[in-house]
């Protein structure tokens, strides 16, 4: 797809997650937001992936781990929109017996997900456990995963960093929603991760910084972290949380609330509707 076509698509993706929180009257939207390009790259222009030919062994196929389980609301967009299941099922999220949780589950099978998210800093370690288990059956797919900032501060996160880097599993391309804030504040104020750059060069990883809401530099940093050097590759993006709506945009007020009914008809006027609603 062209930049404009992703773009588009992107834009209602943020539409369903606004759509999506504030019927629920919960949920994360500015997480979700903020990543919206990323997701949309990944999944309508870089990922190698069959909604028709799906399973979750995820055998001859890319895979996606989601390790920031509270942004599952740009995942179902994402998912739905690719074809998973039905775009309507997103008006179920966090309903009483919906597949749509607050944060992925596989208990009911829902197409797409290889595995649930919750407590923050597990998926790393499944996403690297993957890899490696590819590597071994000569599986040409590759393994995303996507990290929070925030997250980060779990030392799991690093664990898992050092054993992916330990059994050279390049087939890795890890992630991180660099936007600086948390649940309760910027995250300088809170344990501060400090410069993740230098950290993850640290461990042995190739390090890619991107813009993040720049179409042309995702896909350039996507492009160059296939690169087979025996090295697991972090792309750090650059993000705003919020981003798309500028009552939300750049604060960590939304990362974990719901907009209103006046908010949520205020913010969807600043985001067009490309591909129709739910």
């Amino acid at each position: 797809m062209n930049i404009e076509e992703l773009s588009n698509i992107s834009s209602q993706v943020r539409r369903d997650i606004v759509r999506m929180v504030t019927a629920a009257k919960s949920g994360h939207p500015g997480g979700s937001m903020g990543i919206a390009d990323v997701m949309t790259a990944l999944y309508f222009s870089v990922m190698n992936h069959s909604p028709e030919n799906w399973k979750r062994n995820g055998q001859g196929q890319d895979v996606f781990i989601l390790s920031a389980g509270h942004l599952a609301p740009v995942y179902y967009s994402v998912l739905a929109r690719s074809g998973y299941f039905p775009v309507s099922e997103l008006g179920t999220l966090r309903k009483f017996g919906s597949r749509l949780q607050g944060h992925p589950c596989v208990t009911d099978s829902l197409p797409g997900v290889f595995k649930p998210s919750g407590s923050l800093g597990q998926g790393l370690s499944v996403a690297a456990g993957i890899a490696l288990g590819k590597k071994m059956d000569s599986d040409p797919g590759r393994v995303f995963c996507l990290c929070g900032d925030g997250e980060s501060e779990e030392g799991q996160i690093w664990e898992a960093g050092m054993w992916a880097q330990h059994h050279k599993v390049d087939n890795l391309i890890a992630f991180t929603d660099w936007n600086g804030q948390q649940i309760d504040g910027p995250i300088t104020s809170i344990t501060g991760v400090e410069d993740l750059t230098e950290k993850w060069a640290a461990f042995g990883w190739d390090v890619i910084i991107a813009d993040g809401h720049d179409f042309t530099s995702i896909l350039d940093a996507f492009k160059l972290a296939g690169n087979a050097n025996g090295k697991p590759k972090m792309i750090l993006f650059k993000t705003e949380m919020g981003h798309g709506v500028d009552f939300m945009a750049g604060t960590h007020e939304w990362h974990g609330k719901a907009p209103s009914a006046e908010q949520c008809e205020k913010a969807l006027a600043q985001l067009k509707e490309t591909l129709g609603d739910y």
